[in-house]
C-alpha cells in the first residue's frame, strides 16, 4: 500500500451521516415503510361501504332493463348484420 492510499484511508474520518450514499440506501426502505404506514391509515379510517342486502334482486332489474335496452336495438343490429353479409334478416 503506498503512502497516498494511507493518507487517503486515514483523512476520510467523516461521520456516516454524511455520505449521500448512506442516505440513498436508507430512504428506499423509509419510504416503504412510510407507505406502508398511510395504507393502513386509509384502510382503518375509510372502511369499504356494506354491500346491499338485496343487491340479487339489484341484479335482476339491471338485468330486466339491458334485456329491454337490447329488443330496442334489435331492428339497427339485424340492419347492421344485413349490410355487413348481405344476408336479408328473417322476420319473426
Amino acid at each position: 500500500m503506498s503512502s497516498t492510499e494511507l493518507k487517503a484511508k486515514v483523512t476520510d474520518t467523516k461521520p456516516w451521516w454524511k455520505y449521500g450514499y448512506v442516505w440513498f440506501l436508507i430512504s428506499g426502505p423509509l419510504l416503504v415503510i412510510i407507505a406502508g404506514v398511510i395504507t393502513i391509515y386509509l384502510a382503518v379510517s375509510r372502511p369499504d361501504p356494506v354491500v346491499d342486502e338485496n343487491y340479487y334482486q339489484h341484479g335482476i332489474e339491471i338485468n330486466k332493463t339491458l334485456d329491454a335496452e337490447r329488443d330496442s336495438m334489435a331492428p339497427a343490429g339485424q340492419a347492421r348484420n344485413h349490410a355487413a353479409t348481405g344476408i336479408k334478416p328473417q322476420q319473426k
